[in-house]
């Protein structure tokens, strides 16, 4: 029984997991997941020469058209780790790779004489030790190595964040930690403005309102002068009016009436033209009888 009971202890103890910190720091670092930033399906690897000076690499130095390795170009980031795989196509072996840290060389340089062309500082571990090469890597497009170069920013820029993050927030833990609490004996002194003279003059005058009786306030209202309405507008001018302001510069001999000559001439002027409607009258009733005959006297 006792052998029974101190075997299954020790099964529990073994399915528990464990606290230790160490433990579970390792654990996350195992288990960090990793995030593609850039992917392309074809690159091409070529085998450069050794620097002979301090002076950039160029491209025309190597025989672009024969590359030693084709394949699969992808750069994933891993907590904070960047990291630059070279694979193969078809079974996504991997070829070689390259890492890019923070406080570390940049692995990736630009050639001075094409935008499609980087020399790659890729390593490997070999026997326990780190061993690093240097081989030249090329893109078909343009825009594929800007991409490519675009990748490798974005993950430094993360990297320079996360740390000011952390440096903004051990700050305001060390600032946070001071003490402002009042200590034995300590006071505060508050100081105080006095209201201003408007303040005072308002009220003053509320409670003297406040103060008067209906009829004292009602002779007040009285009091307040009305505003005067504007005149009214002109209204229109009469004959009266017309006639008195009419100018002076007529002429005095100036009258409506007729003189006795010029009433004689009128009524002569009528009876003439009486008489002559008369004359045509009469005319009229003699012709009268010989219209039947006009024609044939006018034929004749």
């Amino acid at each position: 029984m006792d052998q029974a009971s101190s075997s299954s202890s020790m099964k529990e103890d073994k399915k528990k997991p464990s606290t230790d910190p160490v433990t579970v720091d390792d654990n996350e670092e195992r288990e960090a997941i990793e995030i593609a930033l850039f992917q392309v399906p074809e690159c091409y690897v070529y085998l450069i020469p050794p620097r002979k000076s301090a002076a950039s690499y160029r491209a025309d130095e190597w025989d672009v058209n024969k590359w030693a390795w084709e394949g699969a170009l992808k750069v994933v980031s891993k907590g904070e780790e960047c990291i630059i795989k070279l694979v193969d196509k078809t079974t996504g072996e991997l070829y070689a790779q390259a890492f890019l840290r923070e406080g570390d060389l940049h692995p990736v340089e630009a050639v001075i004489d094409s935008s499609r062309y980087f020399v790659l500082r890729v390593e490997e571990k070999i026997d326990g030790r780190v061993r690093h090469a240097f081989i030249g890597l090329g893109f078909r497009e343009r825009t594929e190595a800007y991409d490519f170069q675009a990748a490798l920013h974005d993950h430094m820029k993360y990297l320079n964040k996360k740390k000011t993050a952390e440096e903004m927030e051990q700050h305001f833990q060390n600032t946070s930690s001071v003490d402002y609490s009042l200590k034995e004996g300590e006071t505060i002194v508050l100081q105080l403005k006095n209201r201003s003279d408007k303040d005072t003059k308002s009220k003053i005058v509320e409670k003297n309102l406040s103060n008067l009786s209906l009829e004292d306030k009602g002779k007040s209202i009285e009091t307040i002068p009305s505003i005067i309405p504007p005149p009214p507008p002109p209204g229109p001018l009469s004959p009266v009016t017309t006639a008195q302001q009419s100018p002076s510069s007529l002429p005095p001999s100036l009258s409506l009436q007729r003189s006795p000559k010029q009433q004689d001439v009128d009524t002569k002027n009528e009876e003439d033209k009486k008489e002559g409607q008369e004359a045509k009258d009469g005319g009229v009733e003699d012709d009268a009888p010989d219209d039947d005959f006009g024609d044939f006297q006018a034929a004749g």
